[in-house]
């Protein structure tokens, strides 16, 4: 199994950035093939925010676009979005997630315990 840390959440005035880091355990990993932040409000569903493939590809939900930067770090198998001018609206969990194969050939999807981000004045 794959276990994914994150670090980074916290509060922060509206305008502020954060920075949110999540590695994935070496342990049984072959490769990843790509990685992700996804989040979570009160009485919402949980939502993409950005992604980044093995190609570096990225993708970026609309409401964050400009704001967010994904990156990967191979070596670490790990996975940062900076997020700059933030908003209220971006008050949510933050979960990392990773699409692993593992050594055992096994491919499948594993997720964060979350990071509480929180935009107020």
């Amino acid at each position: 199994q794959v276990q994914l840390v994150e670090s980074g959440g916290g509060l922060v005035q509206p305008g502020g950035s954060l920075r949110l880091s999540c590695a994935a355990s070496k342990r049984n990993i072959l490769s990843i093939s790509s990685m992700g932040w996804y989040r979570q409000a009160p009485g919402k569903q949980r939502e993409l925010v950005a992604a980044i493939t093995s190609q570096m590809t990225t993708t970026y939900a609309d409401s964050v676009k400009g704001r967010f930067t994904i990156s990967r770090d191979y070596a670490m198998n790990a996975v940062y979005l900076q997020m700059n001018s933030l908003k209220s609206e971006d008050t949510a969990v933050y979960y990392c997630n990773t699409d692993a194969i593992l050594m055992t050939g096994q491919r499948s999807t594993y997720w964060g315990q979350g990071t509480q981000v929180t935009v107020s004045s």
